[in-house]
């Protein structure tokens, strides 16, 4: 399998042909509703068979493979790097690295609950259903979980109960320093999540409050601690979900302690993406400097095998007005890409940031940038779990479609199982 991106003048038969490989196959690998390509859409292509092409080099052939040249160079007896045109590269398996998967699903129909579980049971170690929030006095939330925790269970994954400082105004830090303030409140929330882990036949938990502030951040830490000690002793897991950081100068992220949080917990989610969102500028939404800062930045303060590498399986689309950002609304991958076939337009990649990304006017006339997630983008990332010796990779959320990915994880990485 290599990763082809489509050039001017290529269709789904020629590329096809190119490679002698049905086009049914390309089809239904990447998930294709048309074969109105465009150009810099990237394929995967489902052969372990290289033909060279006109212009291809040895090196190209191995990043469009993620194949080390010197492996290439092995199992095809190569002497050299000169390669004639129509030459047949075997392409071996890569070695693939053992780690745990872990991704947000959110109940749905159970027709969608089984599809979904069963897609991605093969990739994850741990699904996070999503979710209960935290009330004023300590209480949580209610969800229908429980035909979702059955099929998850059945597939082999661990399911871990989420939960949230959401409120109807979203991610409040008025209550969450309210319920770490008050230790008879912070004891009730203790208490109903081991309850509702035991009840409900959870693994675990995951802990997602966002925007803490400064003030809470050794409480934040020493509640995860205590929450993991309730817990621990039963054998269940305790998770967090923490935003991503380069530095400790950034004064909106300094309620969260690396160190004290990765210290107190199994595993921590590093949420690496959202550098770009609706509320900003366009941009790459997981740009790959700082994804590989965050995770530096991370390996300072905590052990690597308890890092989960948090990737996006979405992008934004920007409505642009005058140069300037009308509204924004975000996109998954999937439909991204159909974005840009029905219109028409080429996607672009940045190499700096390793995200892909293109521009098109909808029928009102109105200009739109798109920044997303691809194969590329995301093979990138999954390079980074091994090079770097994270504890695995993860993503939001497996309701947003991303044809390939599952795919493309398989590639890299053996997913370790614990139940």
């Amino acid at each position: 399998m290599f990763i082809y991106v489509v050039r001017m003048g290529d269709s789904l038969f020629s590329i096809a042909t190119k490679y002698q490989v049905s086009m049914d196959s390309i089809s239904i690998m990447n998930g294709l509703k048309t074969d109105r390509l465009v150009p810099g859409q990237d394929l995967l292509i489902p052969t372990n068979m290289y033909i060279v092409q006109p212009g291809d080099s040895l090196y190209f052939i191995s990043q469009m493979s993620f194949i080390p040249v010197e492996t290439l160079r092995l199992y095809n007896g190569l002497q050299s790097d000169v390669l004639m045109v129509g030459m047949r590269l075997y392409l071996p398996p890569r070695r693939k690295y053992e780690a745990e998967g872990f991704s947000y699903i959110t109940p749905s129909t159970p027709e969608t609950n089984q599809m979904i579980v069963q897609t991605f049971a093969p990739i994850n170690t741990y699904f996070g259903i999503f979710e209960y929030h935290v009330l004023e006095d300590g209480s949580l939330s209610t969800l229908n979980d429980v035909q979702l925790i059955r099929i998850v269970r059945e597939n082999k994954v661990a399911p871990l109960v989420v939960i949230t400082n959401l409120t109807t105004t979203g991610f409040d830090p008025e209550l969450t320093k309210r319920v770490l303030n008050t230790p008879e409140i912070r004891e009730r929330l203790i208490n109903n999540i081991y309850n509702l882990v035991k009840t409900k036949n959870y693994a675990g938990v995951n802990i997602d409050f966002e925007r803490i502030r400064e003030g809470e951040r050794d409480l934040y830490s020493g509640f995860l601690r205590s929450l993991s000690e309730r817990l621990r002793p039963e054998g269940y897991y305790t998770s967090v979900a923490v935003p991503a950081k380069t530095s400790d100068d950034i004064p909106w992220l300094k309620g969260y302690d690396y160190g004290g949080i990765g210290a107190a917990v199994d595993l921590v989610f590093i949420m690496a993406y959202d550098w770009h969102e609706a509320s900003s500028p366009p941009g790459p939404v997981a740009p790959i400097r700082e994804v590989r800062q965050t995770i530096e930045y991370a390996l300072n303060h905590m052990r690597g095998n308890k890092i989960i590498l948090g990737v996006p399986r979405y992008g934004y689309d920007w409505t642009m007005t005058d140069g300037t950002v009308a509204s924004a609304e975000a996109t998954s991958v999937a439909r991204a890409i159909e974005t840009a076939m029905k219109y028409q337009v080429p996607i672009q990649y940045s190499t700096e940031y390793q995200q892909p990304f293109f521009y098109y006017r909808d029928e009102t006339g109105k200009r739109h940038i798109v920044w997303f997630e691809d194969i590329r983008a995301r093979a990138r990332k999954l390079q980074l779990v091994v090079d770097y010796r994270l504890g695995g990779i993860g993503a939001w959320q497996l309701g947003l479609h991303f044809p390939q990915s599952a795919i493309v994880v398989r590639e890299f990485l053996s997913t370790k199982k614990i139940i």
